[in-house]
């Protein structure tokens, strides 16, 4: 272990009636991965975006290689050499991936060289197997591709104290595997890493030490040798007993609720996006979505929610066309989605709880009475949220952007499954968030499934699908590879899909007995 680089005393910081850190303190070491741990609203975040300026703590001190330092700004901190991918990404939508990681840089010219910009920043993105289009704008990528964005932006700039708050995510077993290759070779050259992940053997193979959170306090310590699963599950969830929830096989019904019908659309840079993609969801039964990030997962849920158009083929909901119906049409033939960005697409951020729940459902009868809001059942409704939901916030009237991952996410399916949908479209619903969040979500749309509700089930995490799911469909180039019962293949086949091989069809037959 190297000298002691970065230590944190005492930390305190409070926001309204919630504390968010109480007197925490951690020491990272330089040349090693420091992993935290911990539950949505744990604090980690919060902790992080004190040492990066996002906050001011309330009390406590940072000393940087054995000096006191104070960070008002991320300025202060990027001087420090500290950066921090955020799991909500800090890019600018309307600029280019070279102007975003451009404008992170402290040498800037009067006039930009947008051609050996671009190159550096392509050669920086190849050495850490990150590829990304320098030239594209980042409101046409995909999730998966902006936070490889945010990292690059970090790698490019070489901060000393690396901060990554979920940063295997999106990324594929192999890539978050080689990304890790990577901070460990920045590790053993003296930089620091500290590594936010709710993925616990992720933590026990790559970090050299850590630190557990559990309602704003230090809850755990240890290196990783003295690690293990059940130790560290027992510091996150506190429970000697816990166990994850999971699907269990049953007969689906024949009667199909959604399908689509060799349709074909464009992604946001007006380039085919899906193509001749037909499939049936039946009553009940969780559909699985899988393959990398950026294959076209965003635009199928955004096409079956109608925030997208098709060029070609039919969409059909009960054997109703919704080909040409607009979003709100949809959601009053029973269709919900639950947006990979839950912030972007999902929830407003700015606005409180009861405003937050109402978004989609605020000119009906329950929540509107000749054109004036009823803020009794919208706080009603919220209180009741909040009881079933277990959704931890500061109060009804702070903004839910203050709220942690993990609740935000709670309140956003809360919403969606109150109107009690036929067809709910679940992008990444457990993206970023602890194990036990992650279960409560799971169990949620366990739930819906067996009271007839039917699910599309979007995720990269392969052992998730094969859990939660009945049936799987591989999205690889915006076609679909194939359809496979879940107890008919293995990862490995499915792997093979993911991966651009197109599997026939004999073994989808069963699925329509």
């Amino acid at each position: 272990m190297g000298e002691l680089i970065l230590e944190m005393k005492n930390i305190t910081k409070t926001f309204g009636s919630v504390s968010a850190n109480r007197d925490v303190s951690l020491k990272v070491y330089a040349g090693e991965i420091h992993a935290l741990l911990g539950e949505n609203g744990a604090g980690k975040s919060t902790l992080m975006n004190v040492l990066t300026g996002i906050y001011r703590p309330d009390s406590g001190q940072i000393f940087c290689h054995g000096k006191e330092v104070t960070i008002s700004s991320p300025k202060d901190a990027v001087d420090l050499g500290i950066g921090m991918v955020h799991q909500h990404f800090r890019l600018i939508p309307t600029l280019t991936v070279a102007e975003n990681i451009s404008l992170y840089t402290e040498k800037k010219g009067f006039l930009l060289n947008p051609a050996k910009m671009q190159k550096r920043i392509a050669e920086c993105s190849r050495n850490f197997n990150l590829e990304v289009d320098p030239a594209a704008v980042v409101w046409q990528l995909s999730v998966g591709e902006q936070q490889r964005v945010e990292i690059v932006k970090l790698l490019y700039h070489g901060a000393e104290i690396l901060i990554l708050d979920e940063p295997s995510a999106v990324l594929t077993p192999q890539e978050a595997q080689d990304m890790f290759n990577v901070l460990r070779k920045m590790a053993d050259s003296g930089k620091a890493v500290i590594v936010i992940s709710h993925k616990m053997n992720e933590v026990l193979n790559n970090a050299d030490r850590i630190t557990v959170l559990k309602d704003g306090r230090m809850e755990d310590t240890m290196v990783r040798k003295d690690a293990t699963l059940d130790r560290l599950t027992r510091a996150v969830v506190g429970k000697q007993d816990y166990t994850e929830h999971f699907r269990t096989q049953k007969k689906i019904s024949p009667d199909v609720v959604f399908s689509m019908e060799h349709v074909c659309a464009k992604n946001d840079r007006n380039l085919d996006e899906l193509k001749d993609i037909s499939l049936e969801i039946r009553k009940g039964e969780i559909f699985g979505i899988a393959g990398v990030a950026g294959n076209g997962q965003r635009e199928l849920s955004e096409v079956i929610a109608g925030l997208r158009p098709v060029t070609s083929g039919k969409i059909l909901a009960e054997g109703a066309d919704l080909t040409r119906a607009s979003a709100r049409e949809r959601r009053e033939k029973g269709i919900a989605l639950i947006p990979e960005d839950r912030l972007e697409t999902g929830l407003v951020p700015d606005l409180n709880f009861p405003e937050n729940i109402i978004l989609t459902r605020y000119s009906s009868s329950r929540y509107s009475r000749k054109g004036f809001l009823r803020f009794d059942r919208m706080r009603r409704d919220a209180e009741d949220y909040t009881k079933e939901y277990e959704i931890r916030h500061g109060g009804f009237d702070f903004p839910v952007g203050l709220m942690s991952g993990g609740n935000q996410q709670k309140l956003l399916l809360a919403r969606e499954v109150s109107g009690n949908p036929k067809l709910i479209v679940a992008a990444y619903p457990v993206r970023g968030l602890d194990i036990g969040a992650a279960d409560m979500i799971r169990q949620i749309l366990l739930k819906q499934s067996e009271k007839g509700t039917s699910v599309l089930f979007i995720s990269e995490e392969l052992d998730e699908i094969f859990h939660m799911c009945d049936r799987i469909g591989v999205l690889c180039d915006g076609e679909l590879m194939g359809i496979r019962n879940t107890s008919d293949t293995d990862v490995y086949e499915i792997g093979q899909m993911m991966a651009g091989e197109r599997k026939d069809s004999e073994k989808e037959a069963s699925s329509h007995a």
